[in-house]
């Protein structure tokens, strides 16, 4: 059941959010939206893993989660201070790669040699084993008040598919799967399936909820606008995100934004996009997808609004470059906010 105080209503929904954090910039994009969108109190990011099997990748994902937690509140307390969550991360040796974008967060330093954003994954210990991650964050959620995420390899995901009673748990728990990858109706092939095209395999013809795809040709059609890296950011004399952006390509560039495009269906399903008809996504073994209409098919794909393009990527800007939440301790009873509910279980630690 899952945690909740006397008077509390029914919280935000919950957002599951797996990647491969590193490798682009869409990813970093789509995540510094949603701590936007958590610190509107519009959703709770409850879990983040990457299928990057990567220890800076980790790293990379928890600098972003220490520098969008903020100061502590003012005279807070310690005990109350929200704890830094854990990061799920693939051992499988896929993606294990270093990158530019990685670099550029991981070791910039100040003047005096230190490094300018906190991080405190250092070893594979320091890291959770996403599937198990992944499972106890639907566990501690009310029932349909949960959404997946994927912006990456389903990797990670269908392996949480093969956790006992999990499927089940998934059908309770979440409303529905947000996937950026593919390209639709059918198109060229995807990296994010090519990577594991079994696992993508498995995810379209598995997942027991409705899926909705955002395509490379949304990401395409509504770029995150570069301009607004030097503008909007600048609020922060440093920025992991401006610093991942500028070193992921030379600057100016607009970056296709299918994982934010995912992201933002998720917490506002209404107002933003067109859903085609459903219809069955299948995965070709070069990395296409293919989508087949069907009356009875639970997959559908975004299709871009021409009417709602300004105000999408002005959503996607406000959103990325918010500035942290500082948030005050909370404790029972209505008249402060709420203290966040413990996990239901501790995921293991990597050995």
């Amino acid at each position: 059941m899952p945690f909740q105080f006397p008077g509390q209503g029914k919280p935000p929904v919950g957002i599951v959010f797996d990647s491969d954090l590193g490798n682009g910039i869409d990813d970093a994009l789509a995540l510094a939206m949603l701590y936007g969108f958590e610190g509107k109190s519009e959703a709770r990011l409850i879990s983040t893993s990457t299928t990057k099997s990567c220890l800076r990748a980790a790293a990379f994902c928890d600098a972003l989660a220490k520098f969008y937690a903020g100061p502590p509140p003012q005279g807070a307390v310690a005990a109350f201070q929200r704890p830094a969550p854990p990061i799920g991360m693939a051992d499988n040796g896929k993606m294990a790669e270093d990158t530019a974008v990685l670099k550029a967060v991981l070791e910039k330093k100040t003047p005096e040699g230190k490094p300018v954003y906190a991080q405190s994954i250092l070893k594979m210990n320091d890291t959770a084993d996403p599937t198990a991650l992944i499972r106890n964050a639907f566990t501690a959620q009310n029932d349909e008040n949960c959404l997946v995420v994927l912006a990456g390899p389903a990797t990670n995901l269908v392996k949480v598919l093969d956790l006992p009673g999990t499927v089940d748990l998934i059908k309770h728990k979440v409303k529905f799967l947000a996937v950026a990858a593919g390209s639709y109706p059918d198109g060229r092939s995807d990296f994010n399936i090519k990577t594991d095209v079994a696992a993508a395999k498995r995810l379209f013809a598995e997942w027991p909820t409705p899926i909705v795809a955002a395509g490379a040709e949304v990401g395409a059609a509504l770029p995150f606008p570069g301009s607004s890296i030097e503008k909007d950011f600048a609020w922060a004399p440093d920025h992991p995100i401006a610093d991942a952006y500028r070193a992921f390509r030379p600057m100016p560039y607009d970056a296709p934004a299918p994982a934010m495009a995912a992201v933002l269906y998720a917490v506002h399903p209404d107002g933003y996009f067109k859903l085609s008809d459903p219809g069955t996504i299948g995965v070709l073994e070069d990395g296409r997808t293919k989508f087949t209409p069907s009356p009875e098919g639970r997959h559908r794909y975004l299709v871009v609004d021409p009417a709602q393009k300004e105000k999408v990527i002005q959503t996607y800007v406000e959103m990325a470059s918010a500035k942290p939440t500082v948030r005050a301790p909370r404790f029972r009873g209505g008249k402060k906010n709420q203290v966040d509910p413990p996990k239901a279980t501790e995921p293991p630690k990597k050995q």
